[in-house]
């Protein structure tokens, strides 16, 4: 199959897919989907329950009581995408496939496209998502838990992949994760950018790293367009069935459990005691809320304006 958007694929990707950060060339800016027009129509009718919108402190500051969750408060489109060119602002629309056909035919395509290129690569439960940010924005050190693309379309941005294993990622805060009592943040300290890989992406330039991979982002002196993708598989459900039931131990009944594996008898238990526990709602009182503490105002110089807080 000749690649339709990674026009930059070569042999060596299946091989590295999944297992190493790749770094191919793409080509969705030419789909026409992403640019100013396309993107302002598109916040004009967004569902509210399906966006982030985040002011953060500036880069070199890792403090997480700087990235606060905001709203857009009624105003259009291109004011909301002026604003957050102008600050030091993200908006993530998420689920964008839900919200508008053309981007679920484009997100089916590209799916069908890498279980074309990378053989065995089958996938599920497929999600499309875009980032809008300003210049000098940053997303905070995480780890998310389905399997994640990230194909940037415009400006420059500089990201940090790191192993996915302690102590880059302790297994309690990855459990946390995915029992959804926090966000996707995970402790970070500045040493651990000496075991980082790091990627200077253009326009035009996607990147896949291992599953969970921890990763920050920084903007360079440019506005960002990029699109996430998300996938499952099933030995992404099956490590995600683990850890859930691990945190549920660790958390709920205070035992320390044993390693993540995800084949064998022992998995099978872990996987029941998850799917009986999830399905029954009863963690539902210690997930995490999203509080909104401000509104898009484009009349101030940081596009930023207090309200009174709210959950959403």
């Amino acid at each position: 199959m000749a690649p339709r958007f990674l026009t930059g694929f070569r042999d060596e990707h299946r091989a590295l897919w999944g297992h190493h950060p790749v770094r191919i060339r793409h080509s969705l800016a030419d789909t026409g989907l992403f640019t100013d027009e396309a993107l302002a129509e598109l916040i004009d009718a967004y569902p509210r329950d399906n966006y982030d919108l985040l002011h953060m402190a500036a880069q070199g500051t890792g403090n997480l009581a700087d990235w606060r969750e905001g709203d857009l408060g009624g105003i259009d489109g291109a004011t909301a995408l002026q604003t957050i060119f102008d600050g030091r602002l993200w908006i993530n629309l998420r689920r964008v496939h839900e919200a508008d056909s053309r981007y679920a035919r484009l997100l089916d395509d590209i799916f069908a496209e890498l279980a074309e290129l990378v053989p065995g690569f089958s996938t599920f439960k497929h999600n499309l998502g875009i980032l809008i940010s300003s210049p000098g924005a940053q997303v905070y050190y995480h780890a998310d838990v389905p399997g994640q693309s990230l194909w940037h379309l415009r400006g420059r941005k500089r990201v940090y992949v790191y192993p996915n294993h302690a102590p880059f990622l302790p297994e309690d805060q990855i459990e946390r994760i995915v029992l959804s009592y926090t966000e996707a943040e995970i402790d970070y300290e500045p040493w651990f950018d000496d075991y980082a890989q790091v990627f200077e992406l253009e326009e035009g330039e996607m990147l896949n790293w291992p599953l969970n991979a921890p990763h920050r982002v920084e903007n360079l002196d440019t506005i960002c367009v990029s699109v996430t993708t998300e996938h499952w598989t099933r030995d992404i459900r099956n490590s995600y069935a683990v850890r859930y039931a691990n945190g549920l131990l660790r958390n709920q009944l205070g035992i320390r459990p044993p390693p993540p594996d995800i084949r064998g008898t022992r998995f099978w238990l872990r996987a029941a005691l998850a799917a009986g526990v999830k399905k029954s709602g009863l963690l539902k009182r210690y997930q995490a809320d999203k509080r909104i503490e401000w509104q898009l105002d484009p009349d101030t110089p940081s596009g930023v304006r207090p309200i009174t807080p709210f959950v959403l």
